[in-house]
């Protein structure tokens, strides 16, 4: 219960924050995209500073649930910061939420339960050895870096929904590190941690995924962003949890079946949330992007 009240907790404070920093960013220089004067610009915005520390302490108590609990657990239930977002769009909007925002709801609601209950996921496994350790790892940063690179050859709001995903899956990878860094802590010290490559892997990777989830909701709509990094968060940190941290799910045909339909309606139902009215809708007319045109 304890690990379900700190992965609830995380993905409200996550959602609240992501919402503030897409309002934020949308005002930036156009001129600062992919790089981290971005973030310096930012940085001066009030209601993002807000943002960045609604999702610090979502990261927090999400690294807090990641020490008691599996990450093939957490995962799923951060994925439902998106209902919170929805939740503060709504607010500031005043966009009812009709059949596509209900349905999104309870599908990802359904999907985060049907996984739980399908996967039962939990830990016992010794973890696996270092080449299928830096296998995964490298499979996941390799996949970041393809649709960073191939998100420069599209549309704005194809650009900002491949680099939310990239986001998405560094944040899957950085919270499996985390789980390493609070095992090294329990069964070392604090002290010893920072001794290991895991802390610094960690921030390495927040800063990355920061300076691509904040250049994401500075291109488009947070409709076009969100959902894709909502959606490869948990599908990444599932694969690491599974791949090298030795997590395990139920495996018979039933659970798989389970499993798989839970993951589908989470993807689903992200889905359609993401890309409901009452998300913000990023720049309008009347708060025009200050800087130059955009250089391909």
């Amino acid at each position: 219960m304890a690990v379900f009240l700190l992965g609830v907790g995380a993905a409200c404070c996550l959602g609240l924050g992501f919402v503030l920093q897409q309002r934020a960013a949308a005002r930036a220089p156009i001129a600062d995209f992919l790089t981290f004067r971005l973030l310096l610009d930012l940085m001066r915005m009030p209601d993002w500073l807000l943002g960045v520390f609604l999702m610090v302490a979502g990261q927090v108590l999400g690294a807090i649930a990641l020490t008691y609990g599996e990450v093939s657990l957490v995962e799923p239930l951060t994925a439902t910061n998106l209902l919170f977002a929805m939740a503060l769009s709504r607010w500031l909007t005043r966009q009812p939420l009709g059949w596509s925002g209900w349905g999104g709801v309870a599908l990802l609601a359904l999907g985060v339960t049907a996984f739980i209950v399908g996967g039962q996921p939990h830990g016992g496994a010794n973890a696996a050895g270092a080449l299928r350790h830096w296998l995964v790892i490298g499979i996941v940063v390799g996949l970041a870096l393809l649709l960073t690179l191939k998100a420069r050859r599209l549309t704005p709001a194809g650009e900002a929904a491949l680099l939310g995903c990239a986001a998405g899956l560094l944040y899957g990878l950085q919270d499996a590190l985390t789980r390493l860094c609070g095992e090294i802590v329990k069964d070392e010290s604090v002290a010893k941690l920072f001794v290991h490559w895991q802390p610094y892997g960690v921030a390495v990777i927040g800063l990355t995924g920061m300076l691509l989830v904040q250049s994401a909701f500075e291109m488009a709509p947070l409709r076009m962003s969100l959902p894709s990094l909502t959606a490869a968060q948990p599908l990444a940190g599932i694969a690491c949890g599974v791949g090298f941290l030795g997590d395990r799910l139920r495996l018979t045909t039933g659970a798989l079946a389970w499993e798989a339909a839970g993951l589908a309606a989470v993807v689903v139902g992200v889905v359609l949330l993401g890309r409901h009215p009452a998300m913000p809708p990023g720049v309008t007319e009347k708060e025009p992007v200050v800087g130059a045109t955009r250089v391909s």
